[in-house]
Parts: structure tokens; C-alpha cells; sequence
């Protein structure tokens, strides 16, 4: 790929970043993050997402985890991850290999600090439909997406 390309795959695309600082133990709140089964507890009850797989206590890497979710206008869409990573109470990272996104790679970090625990995310995505997709991206998914992670941050701040 040449220089050009590459510069113009990187305008396509976008970066969220999000932290929040718990009082609790690293050991709890990775327990927490790494059971499967507490993402439908972390997603906005707006979204209707509905899990299709049995899921185990604990991820691991290669888990493949399938749902469905409405992230726009009430339309119901599958959106299946993987698991590609995993580091013991340090961070996960899982990849969209279904779903409404061009792209989806999401990093989650956790670190001990200050008595409790940071936990940092790192959302690197694309939009589908090339410059149609990034002309709704200021509109309508850049406020949704921040807006998971307001809500997540929300509900964590109440289970903690």
C-alpha cells in the first residue's frame, strides 16, 4: 500500500477513547469486565440487544460472541465479536466480525491506581459506505457511540 492509500484508509477512520476510575479492587472489577454475561448489564436498554450464545463465565481468546442490537432508529442488526486477546487483570481486546460497522476494534485496559481501579478504552472504528458513512458520522454514530460509554460508565458507577 502506498503512502497515499494509507493516508486516506486513516481518514476513514475514527478513535473513542473513555476512562473511569472505580473504587474497587483490580481483582473485582476485571471479574466484573471479564464475564461475557455482564455486557447485556452494560448496554443501553435503548440498543434491544439480545445475546445469542450461550455464553461462559469467563472470556477467553477466540470466544466468538453473536447478538443482536439496534444501534440506530429502533433497527435490529447481528453484530458478532471475537475475543482476540487476553492479559489477566491487565486488558482484552475484542474485534466486530459481523455488525454494522466497517471496522470495530475495541481495547480495554485496567490498571490499579490510586486506591481503586482505572479502567481505559480505546475504540478504533470505520464506518461502512465511504464518504456517505463519514458524512453521518458528526451527525448520528460519533454521539452514539460516546453515548454507550456515558451510559456504561453510569451503570458500572452504580454496581461498584
Amino acid at each position: 500500500m502506498n503512502l497515499f492509500a494509507s493516508k486516506a484508509l486513516e481518514a476513514l477512520m475514527y478513535r473513542i477513547e473513555a476512562e473511569t476510575w472505580l473504587e474497587a479492587d483490580l481483582e473485582t472489577t476485571w471479574d466484573f469486565f471479564s464475564n461475557p454475561r455482564n455486557l447485556l448489564r452494560l448496554t443501553p436498554e435503548e440498543m434491544k440487544m439480545k445475546i445469542k450464545t450461550d455464553l461462559p463465565e469467563k472470556m477467553y481468546p477466540g470466544m466468538i460472541v453473536s447478538y443482536q442490537v439496534a444501534p440506530l432508529f429502533g433497527i435490529s442488526l447481528p453484530w458478532t465479536s471475537r475475543i482476540n486477546q487476553v492479559k489477566e487483570q491487565h486488558y482484552f481486546t475484542d474485534d466486530m466480525i459481523e455488525g454494522p460497522f466497517a471496522i470495530w476494534h475495541h481495547q480495554h485496559f485496567f490498571e490499579e491506581k490510586d486506591g481503586g481501579t482505572l479502567i481505559r478504552d480505546i475504540v478504533d472504528y470505520k464506518l461502512p459506505l465511504g464518504i456517505l458513512g463519514q458524512l453521518f458520522h458528526p451527525i448520528l454514530v460519533k454521539s452514539r457511540v460516546e453515548g454507550i460509554f456515558k451510559h456504561r460508565e453510569k451503570v458500572i458507577k452504580q454496581i461498584f
